[in-house]
């Protein structure tokens, strides 16, 4: 795993940690957490209403609330790095297949057998779907 799917993991785990505890996420981001990370927990956080909405648009007969507090988490990052590359500080944003990639592989480390597939339609159908929309702004 490179550094930065490293601290994308860090990044979900201390969401879920914060979620887990009922605590600001201030609370739980330590002062060695890289800047990536950092950065991604905060805008999940400052941005978790919009990106519950699009998971749960996506998680078709499930209530937000029934998934994974870990998938959620998982998935609000990758929404982050897809939707709000300006949030994060990086030299190249990561291209949407990256994200959903990286979602995916820490899903299958993590999470349960039927998670990574799972998280893996989510979030293609909501990349899909925002592809269409800037399409069809142009």
């Amino acid at each position: 795993m490179s550094r930065r799917s490293e601290q994308r993991r860090d990044a979900a785990f201390l969401l879920y940690e914060a979620e887990i505890a009922g605590q600001p996420v201030s609370d739980v981001l330590d002062r060695g957490a890289s800047e990536l990370t950092r950065s991604l927990v905060h805008a999940a956080d400052d941005l978790r209403d919009q990106l519950d909405e699009i998971i749960g648009r996506y998680a078709i007969d499930w209530r937000i609330e029934r998934i994974a507090m870990l998938e959620r988490c998982i998935m609000r990052i990758a929404l982050v790095e897809m939707l709000y590359p300006d949030a994060v500080p990086a030299e190249t944003p990561i291209p949407p297949e990256g994200a959903i990639d990286q979602a995916v592989e820490v899903a299958k480390e993590y999470c349960g057998a039927q998670s990574p597939g799972f998280v893996n339609g989510i979030l293609n159908a909501a990349i899909a779907e925002i592809g269409e929309t800037a399409a069809s702004d142009d």
